[in-house]
């Protein structure tokens, strides 16, 4: 590793709940969109990595055991790479249109935390940074773009997660 290499790289994972089967017509437009979105974030500036299974993108990968949840992860060079693909384009688009296609969930939806460079965070893990991010709010280990924090080693705060924190409406 070279000293201007990157020590850390920042971790991205949000859910949402469908309000219909991906299949149904509510959400065509939603499913028509994944792959010329995704091809956008692959193509962004500071895009590391993203959760995808062999359908080429990530609909299909089970998290919290909720067959209604969606899990969108990815590795990104900073919070600026991040935050200059999401509010873009496609991206952005598709944003303002969420309503339509998920559920309003009143708990965190989205956590974001350091990795080293070169690791690729597993949904069991993003599960476990969302549920911190729940009963703690924002920390090193944890956080949002609006309170985030810099890079460096982060450790979980010990505290025992409260029973009903999976998903809910």
């Amino acid at each position: 590793m070279t000293d201007s290499a990157p020590a850390y790289e920042l971790a991205q994972v949000n859910i949402g709940r469908l309000k219909a089967p991906l299949d149904s017509p509510q959400l065509k437009d939603f499913v028509d969109s994944l792959d010329p979105v995704n091809a956008d974030a692959d193509a962004a500036e500071g895009f590391v990595w993203r959760l995808q299974s062999d359908s080429g993108n990530a609909t299909d990968v089970p998290v919290f055991g909720d067959d209604w949840l969606i899990v969108n992860m990815s590795v990104w060079r900073d919070t600026d790479s991040l935050t200059a693909y999401m509010y873009q384009g496609r991206h952005r688009e598709m944003l303002a249109r969420r309503r339509e296609w998920f559920e309003r969930l009143q708990e965190a939806v989205t956590a974001l935390w350091w990795v080293p460079a070169g690791h690729r965070p597993t949904v069991a893990e993003a599960e476990t940074r969302l549920l911190h991010l729940r009963t703690n709010g924002p920390t090193p280990y944890a956080f949002t773009l609006r309170t985030s924090f810099p890079p460096g080693a982060a450790v979980p705060v010990p505290v025992e997660v409260p029973e009903g924190l999976g998903c809910s409406v």
